[in-house]
């Protein structure tokens, strides 16, 4: 997806409207690869002069993907989210004042990052060794539980990826999420990769598949009101015998080692000041998601 024309007041002046959002992504990854920043190799971590560069330019572009309640625009056409919010708090004590969301698939996150479409990913990812060969992180502004979409009643009993892999069940889950892993670490056999998880629910009630995997958040806010689906109890996945912990936070290029830490600074202000469950409560965030888990330790 692409760039939004300018919006000059962060998150709370002129609307940013979807088309607008939509158009342009072909010009603006030129730009940006054609930037005079080098795009080091992969593993290759440096200092980077990209905040003293945002102060100048005022203005922060952040990729942000459609998946509430973590980063997407809303029916107002205004980029939202517990991470656009996030970041908007941080970058303005960063002195960068003005957000410019550039709306892409969740899979396109990270390559769109290296390519300098945007200055950050601000789409709650979660942290894990393959993404942190690729991006540095900031440490995690929550930590998340899996659930899945079912059929009203759960007609199958499912509550983890076992049961689907015992059962021979279908399942579906989002381009590019962790539970793919998750559930193929289980035995899952037959997976469906959708978009998002409006898909999923739809996929769900169609009867095209058993089951749609998640963040417990992203999958109770998609069922609700909903009276043919339901979002089964949330449960502590598994990767290789082990918690899989789906902590999430901020991704940066590698060059962009200061102000990685910059924003880490701000971040545990926030956290020790109570003022990030504060931000990201509207979205549905409790202090059951707060975390002290550190980058270093998801990385591995």
């Amino acid at each position: 997806m692409a760039p939004p024309h300018e919006n000059n007041e962060g998150f709370t002046g002129r609307p940013l409207r979807r088309r607008s959002l939509l158009a342009g992504a072909a010009a603006l990854g030129a730009l940006g690869a054609a930037g005079c920043s080098r795009v080091p190799d992969v593993g290759e971590i440096e200092g980077g002069s990209l905040l003293d560069r945002l102060r100048d330019r005022g203005t922060v572009r952040v990729g942000i993907a459609s998946e509430p309640p973590f980063g997407y625009v809303d029916e107002d056409g205004i980029a939202t989210g517990e991470a656009p919010e996030i970041a908007r708090v941080i970058f303005k004590s960063l002195g960068v004042d003005n957000i410019r969301a550039i709306p892409t698939e969740f899979g396109a996150l990270i390559p769109g990052l290296k390519a300098q479409q945007f200055d950050v990913v601000s789409a709650g990812m979660y942290i894990n060794p393959t993404r942190c060969a690729q991006v540095l992180f900031s440490d995690p502004d929550y930590l998340m539980l899996d659930s899945f979409i079912v059929k009203k009643g759960n007609p199958h009993g499912i509550k983890s990826y076992e049961d689907i892999a015992k059962k021979g069940l279908k399942l579906a889950s989002g381009t590019a999420y962790a539970e793919i892993d998750y559930a193929k670490d289980a035995g899952v056999k037959d997976i469906l990769i959708l978009p998002d998880q409006v898909a999923g629910l739809d996929a769900v009630r169609q009867g095209r598949v058993d089951a749609f995997a998640g963040t417990n958040i992203t999958v109770q806010g998609v069922v609700k009101g909903n009276n043919q689906v339901e979002a089964t109890e949330a449960f502590q996945p598994e990767l290789g015998g082990e918690p899989a912990y789906g902590a999430g936070g901020f991704a940066f290029r590698q060059s962009e080692k200061n102000l990685r830490d910059a924003f880490n600074r701000e971040l545990h202000k926030l956290k020790d000041s109570g003022q990030l469950l504060r931000i990201v409560q509207p979205f549905g965030f409790t202090k059951d998601e707060m975390t002290d888990l550190t980058a270093e330790e998801l990385c591995g």
